[in-house]
């Protein structure tokens, strides 16, 4: 955030002591001190917030491409599967019509002979 170094933050120091004085200063530091610290929970706070959102959109975007990919797996496989019924039905058709095409034979079955 900022770059203040040591000898800054004495300078700081040595201009407070002087405009608030030693017996407000404590009171005041401490207040400074809470007020510096509920900004960084509150800066902590945001960005953790914006991670969140970061990460959620980058879930409902995998979301999309795995549903995607499902459905065009999903019809992937309908395709095949029509194409391999229609392939059966053609040789289906064939095999029929070289059944109807063979002469039947038929045969005497054998008499059988009661013995008594």
């Amino acid at each position: 955030m900022f770059d203040v170094s040591f000898s800054e933050l004495v300078v700081i120091a040595v201009v407070a002591l002087i405009v608030i004085g030693p017996e407000k200063l404590p009171k005041v530091a401490r207040t400074l001190g809470a007020l510096t610290g509920r900004m960084q929970r509150y800066m902590t706070e945001i960005k953790e917030e914006v991670n969140r959102e970061v990460r959620f959109q980058e879930l409902q975007q995998l979301q999309q491409e795995i549903k995607s990919k499902v459905d065009q797996t999903e019809a992937n496989i309908k395709h095949q599967t029509h194409k391999l019924k229609q392939e059966l039905d053609v040789r289906a058709s064939a095999e029929l019509e070289t059944v109807k095409k063979k002469p039947v034979v038929r045969r005497k079955s054998p008499v059988k002979v009661k013995s008594t």
